[in-house]
C-alpha cells in the first residue's frame, strides 16, 4: 500500500510539468535505478541520473515541437525532422 502512495504521489508531482521537465524526471529516476543496479554503487547512480535525465529532456523536448519528430540515422545519430504527411 506504501509504495502505490508514493507512486501516486510522484506521478501528481510531475503532472503540471512540461514534457521537457516529464522527460528528465523520468530518465533520471530511470537512469538512477538503472546505474545503481548494474555498478553497486552510488556513483553509478549518480551518473545513470545525470546521463537519463539529459536523455529524457532530449526526447520530451521533442513532444513540445508539434510538427516534428524524432528520428536516428543509419549511425545511430538522433536528429528531429518534419514528420511524414
Amino acid at each position: 500500500m506504501k509504495k502505490a502512495v508514493i507512486l501516486a504521489l510522484i506521478g501528481l508531482s510531475i503532472a503540471s510539468c512540461t514534457p521537457t521537465q516529464q522527460g528528465a524526471g523520468i530518465g533520471a529516476a530511470s537512469g538512477a535505478v538503472i546505474g545503481g543496479a548494474v555498478t553497486g554503487n552510488v556513483r553509478g547512480a549518480a551518473v545513470g541520473a545525470a546521463i537519463g535525465g539529459v536523455s529524457g529532456a532530449l526526447i520530451g523536448s521533442v513532444a513540445e515541437q508539434p510538427g516534428q519528430c524524432y528520428y536516428r540515422d543509419r549511425y545511430g545519430r538522433r536528429y528531429i525532422d518534419a514528420c511524414p504527411r
